[in-house]
């Protein structure tokens, strides 16, 4: 894993979301069922390791009474 995608929590989601979208993509170039239903996998994994980024890291969203009155 490369540095520059170690250290935040939003661009290791940002990393497991793209990796989920090429082997997608790539599922549905591949003609052999085996190797398709593969890659689907592989990028179910990658989804469900986004979800628990987010379950473990949750980002700070302020509660509506401490947001600022405009």
């Amino acid at each position: 894993m490369s540095k520059d995608i170690r250290g935040s929590q939003m661009s290791m989601r940002y990393h497991y979301l793209t990796r989920a979208a090429e082997l997608q993509a790539r599922a549905r170039m591949e003609s052999n069922e085996m190797d398709r239903r593969e890659y689907e996998n592989l990028a179910r994994q990658f989804l469900r390791l986004a979800e628990q980024t987010d379950r473990n890291y949750p980002t700070y969203q302020p509660s509506p009474k401490l947001r600022r009155q405009s």
